[in-house]
């Protein structure tokens, strides 16, 4: 007799299977099958609907402005989209998660709050170099953030090449990955310096200001890095198709680099939704023309996409409605459509949701050194499971109450799938237009042998 088991159409790493169920107990996966269902002390039956594992969403941003989300947001957001982790970016405004004291306060302080799983990534503060890594890594950071363009010297710091490597080396002995903002800091600045000479302010000219080129070259100086480290190097948003060309290559030399197509890469384009969007468009690097989508597309189905993500972030509203493009902040919210996008595109293209199970949970998993624990459907594992069903519906960011941006770029957007339902470690967290989770109900996790 087992606690729970949810019936549906099963989506593993591996296959979709009908007529399947899922069985749980204490939290976690027992077994899982297809025909008829063990007995259980509670039985769901959700029909035809997909039973996909939890999403790990591996770049969030829930702190960026002050006053705004927080984790209270955030996770809130998540669970309504069907993501059952997220992993947390270290640059909080007015707090950088430079130290192994600043990653365990704002553990605690996100353990108040969060409603779903939680990993947090590291950082440093230029002048102190690496030297605080071995401990944030103890502390449980699930990797470690970079730039090798400089938004803020504070907050969101440029890592020049020579302390980029001292942190790749020291990162490598954590066992983690290293992951990198790839816009290459000289070319950008002097692209943008000739954009505001030639009186560009329209919504061309984010792109303009941040060419393709200049994020085929970080890229590049990423991967040379972790060649000549032995790093696990992780490029945390990758654009253009170029970049997972040379990711795939260095893979094929034998060398662990990873890449990540962020959702808004696989579902927006610069000539009709930055043209249209204007600053709710902004985000770095930029959204590209069609033909660069396609391409990411191609690469994705080719197996060279590692993982796909959000780069979630709630600006207020004001500060991405500027007429001047240059002016508004970048970044945009998309936790609660993730699922909901990545499967209307998978399936428009007649493609398997495997593909969401791998890139969404399994791949990010391995990228955290989270298996033991999350990951794709598997025994032994988290109950965290999103229930998808097919039905067309139209996003409205206001209506749905789990937001706590006013605004989207998908909003108005025709989508295929809903999430009906989220589990989190056997625990029904969203019921459909309901997150049942209260703040504190989301664990702070950490990679295997750390925390």
């Amino acid at each position: 007799m087992h606690d729970l088991v949810l019936t549906g159409t099963v989506v593993t790493t591996a296959a979709v299977q009908s007529d399947g169920w899922i069985a749980i107990d204490d939290g976690r996966i027992s077994r899982f099958g297809q025909g008829t269902p063990p007995q259980a002390a509670k039985t769901e039956d959700h029909g035809n609907a997909l039973l996909l594992p939890g999403a790990i969403d591996p770049q969030v941003h829930s702190r960026s402005q002050k006053g705004q989300e927080d984790f209270i947001w955030t996770t809130r957001s998540a669970a309504a989209g069907g993501v059952t982790t997220i992993a947390d970016m270290p640059y909080d405004d007015g707090f950088l998660v430079c130290t192994a004291d600043n990653l365990r306060l704002k553990a605690r302080e996100a353990g108040e709050q969060a409603r779903v799983d939680f990993a947090l990534w590291g950082t440093i503060a230029p002048h102190d170099g690496p030297r605080h890594i071995p401990d944030m890594a103890k502390a449980g950071a699930c990797a470690f953030k970079f730039s090798t363009f400089g938004t803020d010297p504070v907050r969101f710091p440029r890592i020049p090449a020579d302390l980029l490597a001292a942190c790749f080396a020291a990162v490598a002995r954590c066992g983690l990955a290293a992951g990198v903002h790839n816009e290459h800091d000289e070319m950008v600045r002097a692209n943008i310096r000739r954009v505001e000479e030639e009186g560009i302010t329209d919504w061309r000219a984010h792109g303009l200001s941040r060419p393709a080129l200049s994020e085929a070259l970080a890229t590049s100086e990423i991967y040379e890095l972790a060649a000549a480290t032995g790093c696990s190097a992780h490029v945390v948003h990758a654009s253009i198709e170029r970049g997972y060309e040379l990711c795939a290559a260095y893979r094929r030399q034998g060398f662990d680099t990873t890449i990540e197509a962020c959702i808004h890469y696989l579902t927006l384009d610069e000539e009709n939704d930055v043209a249209r969007l204007g600053g709710k468009a902004k985000i770095n690097p930029p959204i590209r023309p069609r033909r660069e989508v396609e391409g990411i597309w191609a690469h994705l189905v080719a197996g060279n996409v590692t993982v796909v993500s959000t780069d979630h972030v709630s600006w207020s509203e004001e500060r991405k409605t500027n007429p001047n493009m240059l002016k508004n902040a970048s970044g945009a919210p998309s936790l609660e459509v993730i699922y909901p996008l990545f499967l209307s595109e998978l399936s428009r293209r007649h493609l398997s949701p495997v593909l969401a199970a791998r890139l969404l949970a399994e791949n990010p998993a391995r990228l955290f050194r989270l298996t033991s624990r999350k990951g794709g459907i598997a025994i032994g594992r988290d109950a965290d499971i999103t229930v998808a069903r097919r039905e067309s519906w139209t996003y409205d960011t206001r209506a749905s109450g789990n937001s706590f941006a006013t605004w989207s770029p998908y909003e108005g957007r025709t989508l295929d799938w809903r999430i009906a339902a989220t589990y989190l470690r056997g625990t029904q967290v969203f019921d459909g237009t309901q997150v049942l989770a209260a703040p504190g109900h989301g664990q702070f996790v950490t990679p295997e042998g750390n925390g």
